[in-house]
C-alpha cells in the first residue's frame, strides 16, 4: 500500500527465455543494476550474465518485468477482495490507481511476440496472447469487486483504453484451435464480457463452435477426464485456467460446471503415484495432486474424492477464502490397484500400500500435439518412496535440450529404431489384468516407424519384481535401441570400448559411454537395482550417463542394441538387487520361465497373456 506505482516501461518477454544458453538450467534474479536492469545467475553453473533487449533469447530483463506486471495484477485481485470484505476506500482508491495506470500506459505499449515480432498472437503487457490473458483474469476480478466504487468516468476509461483493447483487440483477435492456451483466453475475454455487459465477448468465449469453453470442454477433455494434451502441469493449468470464467457464468446464472470438468479434478487423484505425484509426461515436471484448488471442487460438486487433493495442505490459502465450505469432512486417497484408462492410454500396474506401493505406469495412448512427446510404450516406475525410472519431462522451452533432449525417444524409457526418434502416433492397450496374481499390461506403440511393429508387455510379478517383454516385427532389419534411464548411480555398467553413436537425437548428450557383447544372460547393478537381459538373441549392451535437471546432472542410462528384423527382448527389474533368471523360448508367442517360480506366457499376436506360479 506505500510502494509508489511504477510501471515498467515496457512489456514483458517470455519467461522460457530465461534459462542458461550453457547448461539449460533456471535463472534467477541477482543484484538491481539500474533502472530494470538486473544480474541474473544460472541455478547449475552460477555464471551471472546480463541481459540484451536488442535479443528476445536473451533479454533476461524483459523476463523479470513479467513478474512485476503480474504483481501489479495480482495487486487489483487482492485489493477487489479486500475493499469487498472492510469496505475500506484505502483498497478501492489502490485498485483505482493501478487500473488507471494501466489504462493510461496499455495502448502505448508495442505489441510484441516471444520473437520481437509486432503482429497478431502477440500481446502489449507480454509477448503472447497466453501472457496477456493470464494478466487479464486477476484483473478483471479486480476491477468488477471495486466497480461500483468507481466513478462513470472512470469506469470508462478502464474499459475503453485497458479492458476492451486487451480482450477485443489482443486476446480475441487470435484464434487457437483446442488448447490449454485458449482456456485462459475465454476466460478472460468472458470475464471481460462480464465485468462490462458486452453479449458478443461472452458468447464467444462460451458458445464459439471451434474455440469456446463448450467445445474446449467437449473436445478436449478425453472420456476418462485427462487433458488431451498428455501433460500433467497442462492438466492443472487447464483446471486453472478455466475456473474463473465457471465462476464469473455461475454467479451470472449461467451454469458450466458440467461432467467433464469435473472429471478432470477426478482424473489426477485416480491415475496419479502412490505419493500422490502425477510423473513427468510430455511438456511438463512433475505434478504434486496436493493443490489449493481442490476447495473449488469440492464446494462445487461435493465429491468425496475430491478430498484427497487437500489432504495435509491446510486451509490458509485463497481458494479456502473464496470458496471453501465451512467444514470439510475426513478424506482420504482411494485405495487403488492395478487400473486402465483406454481413453487417455494410461495403464498403471500397482502392489503394495502407501507411500512404498509399487507402481509402473505404461504410456500408449494419444500423442498430445504440440505439447506430446515421441514416447510411445514409455514407461514410469515409482517405488520405494520415489520415481527410479523416470521421464525427462521438460524444461524452459527456451533452452536448446528441450528439443536435443527432452522431446527426442531416446530420453524415454522405449524403443528408438536407427537413431532417429518416433513420430507421433496413437497406440492401443491389447490385453490388460491379472492372472494368478500377476498383473499385467500390452499395448502396441502405433505407427511410429514405416514398417516397424512394437509391442509391450509389463508384467508385475510382486513388489519387488518386473517382466518386460519388448516385441519388434519389421518389414526390412533395423538398428533397434530399447533405452531405459534410472534415477540413481552406477554400480556395474558395461565395460567395454565406446561405441559408435549418431551425433543427434539425443544420442550426443550421451557421456561415459562403454558397450559389450552379451550373448547370454546379463545383469547389469545400479544402487538398489539390478537390470537382467535374458540371452535368448546376442545382443550390444551400451551404458551411460543422460542429462538429468541440467548438463551437470547426470543419469545412469542404458541400451539394449540389436540390428535385426524381427526381435524379442525380455528382461526383468529387480527392485531387491538380485539378479533374475530368466528361460525364454519362442518368438511372437513367447514363454518365460522366471526364477523356476513363474512362467509367463505372452501372444502379442492373439492379444493374450497367461501367468503361473510353478
Amino acid at each position: 500500500m506505500k510502494e509508489k506505482i511504477e510501471l515498467p516501461p515496457r512489456g514483458s518477454n517470455w519467461g522460457h527465455w530465461y534459462v542458461c544458453p550453457t547448461h539449460g538450467a533456471r535463472l534467477t534474479t541477482g543484484k538491481r543494476l539500474g533502472p530494470w536492469e538486473w544480474e541474473h545467475v544460472c541455478t547449475a553453473g552460477h555464471e551471472v550474465l546480463k541481459g540484451d533487449p536488442s535479443r528476445p533469447d536473451r533479454d533476461f530483463d524483459g523476463c523479470v518485468l513479467a513478474g512485476i506486471h503480474e504483481r501489479y495484477a495480482r495487486q487489483i485481485q487482492t485489493a477487489g477482495v479486500l475493499f469487498q470484505v472492510t469496505r475500506d476506500d484505502r483498497y478501492l482508491q489502490r485498485g483505482r490507481e493501478i487500473l488507471l495506470a494501466y489504462a493510461d500506459r496499455y495502448l502505448s505499449y508495442p505489441l510484441h511476440t516471444t520473437r520481437g515480432e509486432a503482429r497478431i498472437g502477440g500481446g502489449r503487457l507480454s509477448p503472447q496472447t497466453l501472457d496477456e490473458s493470464v494478466w487479464l483474469i486477476p484483473a478483471a476480478q479486480g476491477a468488477d469487486l471495486l466497480w461500483d466504487g468507481l466513478s462513470e468516468s472512470d469506469r470508462q476509461t478502464i474499459a475503453n483504453k485497458l479492458f476492451l483493447p486487451a480482450a477485443r483487440d489482443v486476446i480475441l483477435a487470435h484464434h487457437m484451435p483446442i488448447h490449454n492456451i485458449q482456456c485462459w483466453k475465454n476466460s478472460a475475454v468472458g470475464l471481460t464480457g462480464f465485468l462490462l455487459g458486452d453479449q458478443a465477448l461472452i458468447s464467444a468465449a462460451i458458445d464459439d463452435p471451434d474455440r469456446g469453453y463448450r467445445a474446449q470442454m467437449a473436445q478436449g477433455v478425453q472420456a476418462d477426464g485427462v487433458w488431451h494434451e498428455g501433460a500433467w502441469g497442462y492438466h492443472f493449468y487447464t483446471v486453472s485456467a478455466v475456473w474463473p470464467l465457471t465462476e464469473a457464468a455461475r454467479n451470472s446464472g449461467i451454469d458450466l460446471y458440467g461432467e467433464p470438468y469435473k472429471k478432470m479434478f477426478e482424473a489426477p487423484i485416480q491415475l496419479a503415484m502412490p505419493n500422490l505425484r502425477l510423473p513427468a509426461f510430455n511438456d511438463s515436471t512433475e505434478v504434486d495432486v496436493h493443490n489449493p484448488i481442490y476447495e473449488l471442487a469440492y464446494a462445487r460438486y461435493h465429491d468425496p474424492i475430491d478430498l484427497a487433493g487437500l489432504a495435509g495442505i491446510g486451509r490458509n490459502n485463497e481458494y479456502a477464502l473464496w470458496f471453501g465450505v465451512d467444514h470439510l469432512p475426513e478424506g482420504a486417497a482411494p485405495a487403488l490397484g492395478s487400473r486402465n484408462a483406454p481413453a487417455s492410454g494410461y495403464a498403471i500396474l500397482q502392489r503394495g500400500e502407501g507411500e512404498q506401493a509399487t507402481w509402473l505406469c505404461l504410456k500408449y495412448g494419444p500423442h498430445g500435439g504440440g505439447h506430446g512427446h515421441p514416447d510411445k510404450n514409455n514407461f514410469v516406475l515409482y517405488a520405494k518412496g520415489h520415481v527410479l525410472f523416470p521421464d525427462p519431462g521438460t524444461r524452459l522451452y527456451g533452452s536448446p535440450l528441450h528439443y536435443e533432449w527432452d522431446r527426442v525417444t531416446l530420453a524415454h524409457n522405449t524403443l528408438t529404431v536407427d537413431e532417429t526418434s518416433q513420430r507421433p502416433a496413437t497406440g492401443k492397450c491389447l490385453a490388460f489384468g491379472s492372472d494368478h496374481g500377476v498383473d499385467y499390461a500390452m499395448a502396441d506403440a502405433g505407427n511410429i516407424y514405416d514398417g516397424v511393429r512394437y509391442f509391450r508387455t509389463v508384467l508385475l510379478l510382486n513388489e519387488k519384481l518386473i517382466v518386460f517383454v519388448d516385441q519388434v516385427r519389421a518389414s526390412k532389419p533395423h538398428t533397434l535401441d530399447l533405452a531405459w534411464h534410472y534415477a540413481g548411480r552406477w554400480v556395474k555398467p558395461a565395460a567395454g570400448d565406446k561405441p559408435n553413436l549418431a551425433s543427434k537425437e539425443g544420442y550426443q548428450h550421451l557421456q561415459d559411454v562403454a558397450s559389450m557383447n552379451a550373448a547370454t544372460q546379463t545383469t547389469l547393478t545400479l544402487d538398489g537395482a539390478a537390470i537382467t537381459l535374458a540371452g535368448n538373441e546376442p545382443t550390444e549392451i551400451i551404458t551411460a550417463t543422460g542429462i538429468g535437471r541440467s548438463t551437470e546432472d547426470r543419469v545412469p542410462v542404458a541400451i539394449f542394441r540389436r540390428v535385426t528384423q524381427q526381435t524379442t527382448y525380455v528382461w526383468a527389474v529387480s527392485l531387491d538387487g538380485a539378479p533374475v533368471q530368466l528361460s525364454v523360448k519362442g518368438g511372437s508367442r513367447v514363454t518365460i520361465t522366471v526364477n523356476k517360480e513363474w512362467t509367463l506366457d505372452v501372444d502379442s499376436d492373439h492379444r493374450a497373456v497367461k501367468c503361473d506360479r510353478m
